[in-house]
């Protein structure tokens, strides 16, 4: 049922393990080699080789939807990012579904990415790393600029320190969803988003103190230190089947190789 409508209105949700893949430098260079000139250049700029191999990933997991999606040949596929970094189809070509969107995280062992046929769409990805340098409470003040009084005393009543430091990375991930959705960057201003919830259900959020009817969200956790959120809202004119697409249950994510999408892109 769920398998049924992801295939007929575009909307995907896939995750990658990339600490079960361990290719070779030859390997690596050769799926590389499958991709133009620019994405190329994305991939390599980064130093590390764990980076490398996110970005990598998030590529294949990028071209293998299009193609799927919308039956564009990969050799075809042109995708550009926005200044803020958001990816977007540049192909001129007839969208079965008129507000066709995508996007894409990895943190830690995942790459995922999200689309969605009619609403915005943001994907975020945080991996649970205790700091090394600094308490857990001094590290999450950090950011206490993007947190309001409400989210400080759901995380500050989270119970020890490990309780805090999760709680935090959970309204993180939220807030980096929704304005990973809208294309803004964390230039945004985080702190005005609040979210509130009922043990992490029946999420919601409030914008400069007003709640959205306009945004629906879901958080996830993948393992012991990884979680994954989901961000849909309605576009400015959103007509009423984008309104009845944002209701719609969350499609819980499918889990792919990085084997098995370089033997599609190959």
């Amino acid at each position: 049922m769920v398998g049924g409508l992801e295939m007929e209105n575009g909307v995907r949700r896939w995750l990658v393990n990339v600490s079960q893949w361990n290719p070779s430098e030859a390997q690596f260079a050769s799926v590389i080699s499958l991709f133009p000139v620019d994405e190329q250049t994305a991939i390599t700029r980064y130093i590390k080789f764990e980076d490398k191999k996110r970005a990598l990933v998030s590529r294949l997991l990028q071209y293998s939807l299009v193609h799927e999606v919308l039956g564009i040949p990969f050799d075809k596929i042109i995708i550009h990012r926005t200044a803020e970094g958001k990816p977007y189809l540049k192909n001129s070509i007839d969208f079965p579904f008129s507000n066709f969107n995508f996007n894409v995280s990895h943190h830690g062992d995942y790459v995922g990415i999200a689309s969605e046929p009619l609403c915005f769409v943001g994907l975020d990805i945080v991996s649970i790393t205790t700091p090394k340098q600094e308490t857990e409470l001094e590290f999450i003040n950090n950011f206490s600029p993007y947190l309001t009084a409400l989210e400080w005393k759901n995380i500050a009543h989270a119970g020890s320190s490990e309780d805090m430091l999760v709680e935090f990375y959970r309204y993180w991930c939220l807030k980096e969803a929704f304005v990973k959705a809208i294309g803004a960057g964390l230039g945004y201003g985080l702190h005005r988003l609040e979210f509130h919830h009922t043990n992490w259900t029946g999420i919601s959020v409030y914008i400069d103190g007003a709640e959205s009817k306009k945004w629906r969200f879901s958080l996830s956790k993948l393992d012991e230190k990884h979680w994954v959120s989901i961000a849909r809202g309605l576009p400015n004119k959103a007509d009423e089947l984008c309104c009845s697409n944002l209701l719609l249950p969350e499609l819980r994510f499918s889990f792919r190789t990085a084997e098995e999408l370089i033997s599609n892109v190959s």
